[in-house]
């Protein structure tokens, strides 16, 4: 068996949440810094009364004859009420039931609270093929949307409700938002997606780099859901229907699982296009809160670029360093709620004139002691950054050449080519329980990678956006997978984690008409592979993943080139012949590296402290140890 693969599969049985539990605290191996091995269960985080008047659950039929479990919380007050709606292929279908009241839930309870105590309605219902509903799981492809926008109908149409519907949540919930505003149900009012998984290879295939170690732990968490959660709630109901249709489920996900289209659809064939939720973005009409996470741990910040698509006029846009479950943040439930209150209840309430419409949360850390989920709610931003929708003129292309020496400069590529040893091991960075460390270095890791480091910056930079490492490589047998981190040496000799990118080699073909300097667009269909010739130099534009970094003046830059390795979730299969990789950076093959910053930006001169910047560690800078 592969390394990574195994890697990977142990991983998936050693952590102790999931993408979709949303950020429940792993106990880390003391000498790998990894989960220890357990199997997955929910941590006890207290228990809550129920907040709500009265409690609806059943299930309602779609267009095309598909049984879908919902339940509903209903507020202390009488009359009808607007409705926020939220799908999942977790346990949406469940909430309010035991399990929900002792936080065993993917849906965050406290967002619930703060709706109902607000006057909302509060409806959760379980995709299609997922807990106690039928049919076939679809994960992202249209089912999705369809059945999304026959529940903001159904919503819009009970006796309990106004007919205004928003929707909220993250993850899977967010990638269902989306889905779902793109059919334009009449009813739907506004949507708050957070950290959207808008197409399944960006996950699966970072960069065309197989990473099945995000595939276990999703399956593991899902199933866990629908066996822990969703039947002990249909246990305690005498829901014998939802009892029968679990065990279809999970024999159906058996046969129909995220794993069997990492390894039937390796490349963008017409089958993954499919699952695509960007591609149609632009169908969006209702005002959207958009929530992202630079280091999100399950599924990268991408989401697509689907904010691209929207109307600027209707959309906001919060983005912060930090893990998949910053919805849980109580900074940003609350202007959730007012922006629901706002283009939901309709409230003139001001939000669209004092809210800028790209707020970006810079050095976020979480409180200090309490319990898991005291911490999970508590992050906040050092410092903030406010601006209106940010375009690409209002960015600066900064270009870093690699030299001689391992340099990063100003100036044109110099010197002999950099070679190392492929493949490697590679230094993990974070996990998916989103525990923030630097792994430990392989002991051959001088010989696996290199690392151009810059000059100490003359002047601070706000580093924002994505990224481009376009490097000129040969291979001296085929095919490779390369990796590239960006990092930052402080002064005081600490080396900070800022981002990652990935590429297979063979999957360097552009989409030049939609390509920028910034950001390398990859065809990746199953007719535009490019093999390797031996020895023969290719450019390699390895896309870096969105970043929102604050570079202090005396800093240093500096971008490490190796094998892929584990970061948060993602725990890769790299490409397995051993060879000798080279980049080359001269004035024929100049290798560079460009970065946007974003202009006029001064944050606090003191760095934040070593540790507390959420998914963004220290280290010791290795190059400086003897």
């Amino acid at each position: 068996m592969n390394k990574n693969i195994a890697a990977a599969l142990a991983f998936a049985t050693a952590f102790t949440t999931s993408l979709a539990a949303h950020g429940q605290d792993a106990k880390l191996d003391p000498d790998t810094g990894l989960p220890a091995s357990q199997p997955f269960d929910f941590p006890e985080q207290g228990e809550i009364a129920p907040f709500w008047a009265k409690r609806l659950t059943g299930y309602f039929t779609t267009s095309d004859g598909i049984r879908l479990r919902y339940s509903v919380l209903l507020p202390k007050t009488s009359g009808r009420f607007p409705v926020i709606l939220s799908i999942n292929g977790y346990d949406a279908g469940a909430i309010g039931g035991a399990p929900y009241l002792k936080y065993k839930t993917s849906m965050s309870v406290e967002l619930d609270k703060r709706l109902v105590e607000a006057g909302y309605a509060v409806m959760g219902v379980n995709a299609a093929g997922s807990g106690c509903s039928a049919g076939p799981l679809e994960y992202t492809r249209p089912q999705l949307g369809r059945h999304g926008a026959e529940a903001v109908e159904f919503a819009a149409s009970q006796t309990w409700s106004d007919a205004k519907v928003g929707m909220v949540n993250w993850s899977y919930g967010g990638s269902a938002q989306l889905a779902t505003a793109q059919n334009r149900p009449p009813h739907l009012r506004a949507i708050v997606p957070g950290m959207v998984l808008t197409d399944f290879r960006d996950a699966l295939m970072p960069g065309g780099v197989p990473a099945p170690g995000f595939v276990t732990p999703l399956r593991v968490s899902m199933r866990a859901y629908w066996e822990k959660v969703v039947a002990q709630t249909a246990k305690e109901e005498g829901d014998v229907h939802c009892l029968a249709q679990i065990p279809k489920n999970l024999a159906a996900e058996d046969t129909n699982s995220v794993m069997h289209l990492l390894l039937s659809h390796p490349l963008r064939d017409d089958h993954m296009k499919s699952f695509d939720l960007a591609l149609h973005a632009d169908r969006v009409q209702v005002p959207v809160l958009s929530l992202e996470a630079f280091q999100d741990q399950a599924i990268t910040p991408r989401s697509g670029y689907y904010q691209s698509r929207l109307d600027p006029a209707k959309l906001w846009s919060i983005q912060t360093n930090g893990r998949h479950d910053m919805y849980l943040a109580s900074e940003f439930q609350a202007m959730a709620v007012r922006f629901l209150d706002r283009f939901v209840k309709g409230v003139d309430n001001g939000f669209e004139r004092d809210t800028p419409r790209t707020t970006v949360w810079m050095e976020s850390s979480e409180g200090d002691g309490g319990s898991a989920l005291q911490r999970r709610v508590s992050p906040k931003a050092r410092w903030v950054v406010k601006r209106d929708a940010i375009r690409s003129n209002d960015l600066a292309i900064k270009e870093f050449h690699l030299g001689a020496g391992q340099a990063l400069t100003d100036g044109p590529g110099s010197g002999a080519a950099d070679g190392f040893d492929y493949p490697g091991a590679g230094v993990a960075v974070n996990d998916i329980a989103g525990s923030s460390f630097w792994g430990a270095l392989p002991g051959d890791w001088k010989a696996t990678g290199i690392a151009y480091t810059s000059r100490p910056l003359g002047e601070d930079m706000m580093v924002y956006g994505p990224g481009s490492a376009d490097l000129w490589v040969t291979a001296n047998a085929g095919d490779a997978d390369l990796q590239v981190t960006v990092t930052e040496i402080r002064p005081d000799g600490q080396e900070t984690y800022v981002q990652r990118g990935w590429l297979r080699l063979s999957n360097r073909a552009l989409d030049t008409a939609r390509s920028t300097p910034l950001l390398p667009v990859r065809l990746e269909r199953p007719e535009r592979v490019m093999p390797l010739l031996p020895g023969q130099p290719v450019l390699a534009r390895v896309e870096i993943n969105k970043m929102g970094h604050y570079f202090r003046s005396g800093s240093r830059l500096r971008i490490w080139i190796d094998t892929p390795a584990q970061t948060g979730g993602l725990v890769f299969d790299t490409f397995t012949q051993k060879q000798r990789l080279h980049v080359l950076h001269n004035a024929r093959y100049d290798s560079v590296v460009r970065l946007g910053v974003l202009k006029d930006v001064k944050g606090p001169a003191s760095y934040p402290v070593c540790g507390a910047t959420i998914l963004q560690p220290c280290r010791p800078d290795p190059l400086t140890i003897r």
